[in-house]
């Protein structure tokens, strides 16, 4: 069984960064926390990863994977940006936000059937940071299969997703499922497509001009953004019921180490799991 790592101990959370880190540059999934639910992750510039990671939740490429970053910086590795996606992250990263820019027409991934967009976040929890500033950007969706509740914790993670994931973080219950609001910045006007976290009014006191999705105010460019908002969070499978979530050096790195050491998952695993967000 795939190992699961403690993260509320220093050492195994040390190693189980490190284990995390291992598998992503090894094409394999990793679980891990966010500030909403739990997210398995992949190297975003990795296809046959992010192919991985969708066969292990069931799911089609008409459904994109969300990508996190682990700075602000990293965003223009990944995504245009302009003075208004900028005065966003400035204001709102790291937390709820997620941004739908146009991706860098240079960059060679794929995330699914996303046309010329990304979504983009970057997540305000401590365990995620770390690991996404060992590993670069990740294309990260929600941990659990699709059709199946959201995962709160890396051991409901494990119970559906078991080997098809190398690497298990827990970092106890998530203290909030409220899902990222999602604002699509890749056309004239910036649009919310989701609520969520940060409300329209918090918004506004930024950029003025972001409209509400349905707003008649002859913009155009929205549509396109629906289907990625559905999964923009870094992991949002409830936006199907009704969420996840980087940095183009994240794939600098072109040594391929081994696998995670081997280690008891029975001993690294916390008494009473459960958790945040991806």
């Amino acid at each position: 069984m795939s190992p699961l790592y403690d993260c509320s101990d220093e050492t195994k959370r040390q190693r189980g960064v490190g284990a995390a880190r291992r598998a992503i540059r090894n094409g394999k999934l990793v679980v891990m926390p966010t500030d909403t639910v739990y997210g398995v992750a992949a190297d975003a510039f990795t296809a046959d990863a992010v192919a991985a990671l969708l066969a292990a939740k069931g799911r089609g490429r008409d459904m994109p994977v969300p990508v996190l970053v682990g700075s602000a910086e990293a965003l223009a590795g990944i995504a245009v940006t302009n003075p208004t996606v900028d005065a966003l992250v400035e204001a709102f990263w790291p937390g709820g936000l997620t941004l739908i820019c146009a991706e860098q027409p240079s960059l060679a991934w794929d995330l699914g059937d996303a046309g010329a967009t990304v979504a983009v976040r970057m997540p305000d929890h401590d365990v995620a940071l770390e690991v996404l500033a060992e590993t670069g950007p990740l294309a990260v969706s929600s941990a659990n299969v699709t059709g199946k509740p959201p995962a709160r914790s890396a051991a409901e993670a494990r119970e559906q997703l078991g080997d098809a994931v190398a690497v298990y973080l827990e970092a106890g219950p998530t203290s909030d499922d409220t899902p990222s609001t999602i604002v699509d910045v890749s056309g004239a006007v910036p649009r919310v497509l989701r609520d969520g976290a940060i409300s329209l009014a918090a918004l506004q006191a930024v950029i003025p001009e972001i409209r509400a999705d349905g707003t008649d105010d002859g913009a155009d460019g929205t549509d396109d953004g629906a289907d990625e908002a559905n999964e923009a969070d870094g992991m949002d499978d409830r936006a199907d019921e009704a969420e996840g979530s980087d940095e183009a050096d994240g794939s600098d790195d072109a040594a391929r180490s081994v696998d995670p050491p081997a280690e008891s998952a029975q001993d690294d695993e916390p008494g009473a799991p459960r958790s945040p967000d991806a």
